[in-house]
């Protein structure tokens, strides 16, 4: 595989996750909510779920999935559930306490989630996102050349959309992080309410998407 074709590559995989989707929405949630530190936690389930999807893609789960109605619809309502779940959770009143990280400001309010729980959200969030099955499915038979060894090429392009992607989920909790750090505490509410419902609005757009028939 040619450099011009992993940077080709690299382009349409930023374009594409740069685009608010559940993942990026995520990390900017988390990094608002929970710090830098637990954001990138974050960002390494999704980047986990990442070669879980293209190595389901390669064994041809991607194809079932736009062939079959029905497990179409069974991971696309358990993703737009999950999502709703955790929208939700950020919208509920009483869910803040009183920051226990060194260096946050007294009287300040965060919410306290372990890393570890916060990796399993973003890994599930984004397994369970029918869309990503579907967008390896119609992406990497683009870039690959059957001619040549398939595994090389899988993982060449599993690395550069990992990177990619890792970048513009850091760029995103980034935001996150730093408008609330500079915001006043009643800021920092409306911040984590409005991720919230961006959630809770990508759980509704997840749910209404259809199955394109091949």
């Amino acid at each position: 595989m040619d450099i011009s074709t992993m940077a080709a590559f690299a382009a349409v995989t930023f374009i594409a996750v740069v685009t608010p989707g559940p993942d990026v929405i995520l990390a900017m949630a988390n990094g608002s909510c929970f710090g830098m530190k637990k954001a990138v936690a974050g960002m390494i389930g999704v980047l986990l779920s990442d070669f879980f999807l293209i190595a389901a893609v390669a064994a041809g789960l991607g194809a079932i999935l736009a062939a079959s109605e029905f497990w179409f619809s069974v991971v696309k309502y358990s993703g737009a559930g999950y999502l709703a779940w955790l929208g939700y959770k950020m919208l509920r009143p009483g869910r803040a306490e009183k920051a226990e990280t060194q260096g946050a400001e007294n009287g300040d309010l965060v919410r306290t989630e372990s890393a570890l729980a916060i990796c399993r959200h973003s890994m599930i969030v984004a397994i369970t996102n029918p869309k990503a099955y579907l967008f390896f499915s119609a992406l990497l038979p683009q870039f690959i050349n059957p001619a040549a060894p398939q595994l090389p090429q899988f993982l060449a392009l599993t690395a550069v959309f990992t990177v990619v992607e890792f970048a513009v989920m850091f760029g995103y909790a980034l935001v996150g992080f730093k408008t609330t750090q500079f915001a006043a505490s009643s800021m920092r509410r409306w911040m984590e309410r409005g991720c919230g419902g961006a959630l809770l609005v990508s759980a509704a757009s997840l749910a209404l998407v259809k199955r394109v028939n091949g």
